[in-house]
């Protein structure tokens, strides 16, 4: 069975990226906001995927059952394939630069300000910059400073006035001021700064006590192993436990080094020295600024063209027809496509659960939430407001734990009824589960997602929400939140797939039914649209599964480790990625066409962890308007000819070939709802 390794094709969806900022479809701001995006990618990459293998690699271990490869070969693959990207993103980097001078936008260095500029960056520093820098003389420190992980440093080197040579350490305080300064304009044009060349500017103020004129400086960065130290035993304590890891996390190992390919050999081999680093680790050159994640931020200055086109979140005609959610939705399912539509229904629907009378119990799965989340504010209030209010919020969502650690204290305060997690699963789900009385007696409405309860990604992840009044969705809904509480009991669901007992299993079944379709009637369809196609097995029953006759289209954000060309699929496996303005995020899996059609959505990937390691669910689309609707914008994905790339064993990134109208899946379908 041939497939692809996972750390390879991931990299591989970093290169997508890396094709959005090349590509002149896009404004030119946001090309460079790709840039930003495509540094961000890389750094996580690194802190969690090489630092495994790294752990591997030490570990002696030769064989993994999601990286199929001697780990050693896979990270030298990692870094020829990294320095190969690396050079084209710096190829790309100098390109949009040019191209902002075209209009009138110029990033400039300390070297290149004038009189006036050189006074308004220097009052800057004065009162901004100054205040946070803490330089760090290096020559007679016993022992070398520790170095946080993906901060930008500069350094420094110099003669004092005895002849003396100097090292200096400064590191760039970006994560309290912007990277970039925006000076004043003159004759129609704007400059922009970095905030390193502003430090650069002052060297002279800053190290004025040893006489110095001429200083040689160069940014670095290090990005540390990231992994969280957890073992499965984590009933008791596991609060402060993870509180331990995430202190451990900050010390993590370094893996990789990138630096100014300008710094001087013995300052590269005295970093290197000091921070106990050899050539095995991933040391990479680069240009003279790093820490392009601050990208994502890059402001704009220019005129509207440079940027996106606001498409503000339409309203959900039949929801807007209604004074109560909760009445709309006990009426009729209602599927919300974010963020396309507005976010807010769920909020509103929170907050209506929290002052209305006739709701007794709100039940919610929490992963990431925004940093000023309204979710949070509208569960407080449902306490208040005397509600049973439930919260399974999960403490290892990766990035988030410290986050999340105050979430929960702040939710335990205002008197919620928190569960911390599940021992040895994660939990991904997105379920709220709302208990109510009316005049039928107790009833319940239930929304099961694709995509996090986060107002901050709801406006550039695209996900979907189910929001339904079914009793046979909601009374399992349930019976998860019970499953949480309870793993060791046998749970029975006939219509949700439940990770990690049920999915896997249903999803085999699910498969082999379409191959029984093609035996009996000629024809089987299976669609998977999902951020990632790694788990073995699965890959394995849809070669089986094509070399039997059924048609299967993938679509696949980010890592596909199934090959499409291969052979025992006798050609019945076409696999695209799309990657545009939004990130796609939301899970649909279709068995079958027509009536004969079986929909879900689900919050799981196709992964070993997302099926066996991790409390997921999928919920079947009963309805059948709706599950219409998910057609139109499945098909509407499989025929974009201007943002799909094909996958292939070669990893070329190919576009769909356009040979005819333009068909752009994510401002296609943005007007169809507009117009429906």
């Amino acid at each position: 069975m041939k497939t692809i390794n996972r750390e390879i094709s991931w990299l591989s969806f970093n290169e997508r990226v890396l094709q959005e900022a090349e590509d002149s479809i896009n404004p030119l701001v946001e090309q460079m906001r790709f840039l930003g995006i495509f540094s961000n990618n890389l750094d996580e990459f690194f802190r969690v995927r090489v630092a495994t293998i790294r752990r591997l690699i030490k570990l002696q271990i030769k064989t993994n059952v999601e990286i199929l490869e001697s780990p050693k070969k896979v990270m030298n693959e990692i870094h020829e394939t990294v320095v190969t990207l690396q050079k084209r993103f710096d190829k790309v980097y100098k390109s949009i630069i040019k191209e902002l001078g075209q209009h009138g936008i110029f990033i400039i260095d300390e070297m290149q300000l004038n009189k006036e500029q050189k006074a308004f960056v220097d009052a800057y520093y004065l009162e901004k910059v100054e205040p946070l820098l803490v330089p760090v003389m290096l020559k007679k420190l016993k022992k070398f400073p520790y170095l946080d992980d993906d901060v930008n440093y500069l350094f420094v080197g110099f003669e004092d006035s005895k002849k003396q040579q100097q090292y200096s350490l400064i590191e760039i305080p970006s994560d309290q001021l912007s990277r970039f300064l925006v000076l004043p304009e003159k004759d129609g044009k704007k400059y922009i700064i970095y905030l390193d060349d502003i430090i650069r500017a002052n060297l002279g103020r800053i190290f004025k006590i040893f006489e110095s004129k001429d200083f040689d400086s160069h940014i670095f960065k290090i990005t540390r192993d990231a992994e969280l130290d957890l073992d499965d035993d984590i009933v008791v304590g596991f609060y402060n436990k993870l509180k331990r890891s995430l202190e451990k996390r900050k010390k993590g190992e370094p893996l990789r080094f990138v630096y100014d390919q300008n710094m001087p050999e013995d300052s590269v081999q005295y970093l290197l020295k000091k921070m106990n680093l050899t050539k095995e680790e991933n040391i990479i050159p680069g240009e003279r600024y790093h820490n392009f994640k601050d990208f994502m931020k890059f402001p704009n200055v220019g005129d509207n063209s440079l940027v996106y086109r606001d498409k503000p979140p339409l309203n959900h005609k039949y929801l807007e027809g209604h004074n109560s959610i909760i009445d709309a939705v006990a009426k009729k399912d209602v599927l919300l496509h974010y963020p396309f539509q507005n976010f807010d229904y769920i909020i509103d629907l929170l907050r209506e659960a929290a002052i209305s009378p006739h709701v007794k119990t709100i039940k919610v799965t929490i992963y990431r939430l925004a940093k000023d989340s309204k979710v949070i504010n509208a569960l407080i209030s449902a306490v208040k407001n005397g509600k049973d209010v439930v919260v399974v919020i999960e403490l290892q969502a990766r990035f988030d734990e410290e986050a999340n650690l105050k979430w929960a204290k702040t939710l335990t305060d205002a008197g919620v009824r928190l569960i911390l997690g599940s021992p040895g699963l994660k939990i991904h789900s997105k379920l709220i589960l709302i208990e109510y009385k009316s005049k039928e007696g107790r009833n319940s409405i239930a929304h099961i997602g694709t995509g996090n309860f986060h107002e901050g990604t709801a406006h550039v992840y695209s996900d979907i929400s189910l929001l339904t009044a079914r009793k046979e969705i909601t009374e399992e809904v349930e019976k998860v939140f019970s499953f949480i509480e309870t793993p060791y009991l046998t749970t029975k669901f006939n219509h949700l797939l439940v990770s990690p007992r049920y999915t896997r299993s249903r999803l085999l079944a699910l498969v082999d039914e379409q191959i029984q379709s093609v035996e009996t009637s000629g024809a089987g369809y299976i669609l998977i649209k999902s951020n990632s196609l790694v788990d073995p097995e699965l890959i394995e029953k849809l070669y089986v599964a094509a070399g039997k006759g059924v048609q299967v289209d993938l679509i696949i954000r980010g890592i596909c480790s199934l090959v499409p060309e291969e052979e025992t699929a006798k050609g019945n496996i076409r696999a695209i990625s799309i990657l545009d303005r939004y990130l796609e995020h939301a899970r649909i899996f279709i068995f079958g066409k027509d009536d004969l059609r079986k929909i879900y959505l689900s919050s799981a990937d196709w992964m070993t962890r997302n099926l066996d390691r991790r409390i997921e669910v999928a919920v079947p689309v009963y309805d059948y308007d709706i599950q219409n609707e998910l057609m139109d914008f499945i098909n509407l994905q499989l025929t974009d000819n201007v943002k799909a790339r094909l996958f292939d064993q070669s990893m070329s990134n190919t576009y769909v070939a356009n040979n005819g109208t333009n068909i752009r899946c994510q401002h296609d379908f943005y007007n169809y709802l507009q117009n429906k």
